[in-house]
């Protein structure tokens, strides 16, 4: 029983990886965001002899192309092609080019030039790997490397520098070293002492970025104060004895207990806010990532309407090669080298289809979502209105699943900045005055009720919910409080701020 049933899944599984390869890249060529579309079009113009950029009407020509070589194909040989063509599949092509290169003299007679350069260079250019090689960003410095370097110039005696290695191999990503002394000395076969390797901790805490090496936070911080010089007694003594009170914003209770003014202590305290409680983050984090828009949305005058346009002027328009469609076509073509072009050739016009269905498919979902929320282009995130997807594909007949794919890691540039797409799809209530408003929308009008408090005697939350009530939202207390914290406000008493006594 178990052998049957292991051969049945199998059989399925092959089954659904060759009935729907087309409808798989489809997929994910509508979910990929703009530069990775690019990225992915690079690759297959490396991938697909066939596969040209075209100045104009590539698609025509890929259309043309692809309906050719289905006039030509049989069905066996569409779905022994069609197994080649699985999304993720192996894209080396090896088996192709030993077809290629053992043709017979019917490929030669017919004599035709090399496949042009692509488009990404020209004759004059460099070789593109080593283009591409002087053209990739330079890998991140770890922490660990950073210091080490630092490290390679610091003066010690011998024992001292083999424990500043060991004390830079477990210090933290956020530039903590949070295992004791005492138990470095199991994990290395190294000689040393608690002694020693507390000499060179005084040494690694010398390095940059400051407050590395620290055991805790107010370590961290007085290090780091160290390095600013000047009178900073009252800082020092808030960082070792006071944190918690900072944290919970029990100004008043420092202020006894120090004997100082309330304005030497916001002073002091302002001065802690520009320290890092985590200095190792400075050093080998990935950059953040560049946000490219796949649409922009403006707005006409003349027409008092807002439209929709994709931002791919940089992609490449695509076509199928001439020269490998006349080839295609030729009569005295060997058999082998006629199912390499087709096969290719189906690929690219599966590829082009599916950018064409992309942008088709975008278009219009950011039409819907501009039909919709012109309030928000106009007034901001606060007048958000609720739009689930489910509402918009059967407004536009697509799946659900269609619409949640097209709007994965795209970007909208509207006249208000940058959004998330995804941003835009989201439940929402009524208000009393008719209103609708989004999730989103009722967040962003907490936000702008807590921006006009008055600081010195913050909202509660039942303040809020009457605020807000105000407006016609009806909220319970335990609602507002959830939004607060999805929005890291803190409560009422730690938003306090204290005037200078």
């Amino acid at each position: 029983m178990k052998m049957e049933l292991s051969q049945h899944l199998r059989l399925d599984q092959r089954m659904q990886m060759t009935l729907a390869p087309r409808m798989i890249q489809s997929m994910e060529i509508l979910q990929l965001p703009m530069l990775a579309l690019q990225e992915r079009i690079k690759q297959e113009l490396e991938s697909n002899p066939v596969l040209e950029v075209s100045s104009e009407g590539g698609e025509q020509a890929a259309e043309q192309a692809a309906e050719e070589a289905s006039a030509e194909a049989t069905v066996e040989e569409t779905t022994e092609a069609e197994k080649d063509l699985v999304v993720k599949d192996d894209s080396s092509k090896e088996d192709d080019f030993e077809r290629l290169s053992s043709f017979g003299p019917d490929f030669v007679e017919y004599d035709v030039p090399a496949p042009r350069a692509r488009v990404y260079r020209d004759s004059s250019e460099h070789d593109p790997k080593v283009e591409a090689m002087a053209n990739t960003a330079a890998r991140e410095t770890s922490l660990d490397e950073y210091l080490l370097l630092q490290w390679s110039f610091i003066s010690a005696a011998e024992p001292i520098k083999h424990c500043g290695e060991l004390i830079i191999s477990f210090i933290d990503d956020d530039g903590y070293l949070r295992m004791p002394l005492a138990d470095l000395i199991s994990q290395t076969n190294i000689p040393m002492t608690t002694e020693q390797l507390g000499q060179a901790l005084e040494l690694v805490q010398t390095l940059d970025p400051a407050g590395v090496g620290a055991r805790n936070v107010q370590e961290c911080l007085s290090l780091q104060l160290g390095r600013l010089g000047g009178d900073t007694q009252i800082e020092r003594e808030l960082i070792v004895n006071h944190l918690d009170d900072i944290k919970m914003n029990h100004y008043p209770a420092i202020v006894k207990r120090m004997g100082l003014s309330m304005e030497q202590i916001n002073a002091a305290v302002e001065r802690i806010a520009r320290l890092d409680p985590a200095p190792g983050h400075a050093v080998g984090q990935p950059p953040v990532p560049y946000i490219v828009p796949d649409i922009i949305v403006e707005y006409d005058p003349a027409n008092d309407e807002y439209y929709a346009r994709l931002a791919d002027d940089q992609l490449p328009k695509l076509g199928i090669s001439e020269q490998y469609r006349s080839m295609f076509r030729s009569r005295g073509l060997d058999g082998k080298a006629k199912e390499f072009l087709q096969r290719n050739i189906r690929s690219a016009r599966w590829l082009i289809d599916a950018i064409q269905q992309r942008r088709h498919t975008l278009m219009r979902v950011v039409n819907a979502v501009i039909g919709v929320q012109r309030d928000f282009l106009e007034k901001g995130p606060e007048f958000l209105k609720p739009m689930p997807m489910l509402q918009v594909a059967e407004r536009l007949g697509i799946h659900v699943a269609t619409v949640s794919r097209a709007v994965s890691d795209k970007y909208v540039q509207t006249p208000g900045g940058i959004f998330p797409l995804r941003q835009f799809f989201s439940g929402g209530m009524q208000t009393s005055n008719g209103e609708i408003l989004s999730w989103n929308g009722i967040k962003a009008k907490l936000m702008k009720v807590i921006e006009k408090e008055d600081k010195g005697n913050p909202l509660s939350d039942d303040q809020i919910v009457e605020k807000l009530n105000a407006q016609g939202l009806k909220l319970a207390r335990r609602t507002v409080a959830k939004y607060r914290k999805v929005m890291n406000i803190p409560p009422a008493r730690r938003r306090k701020k204290f005037g200078n006594t």
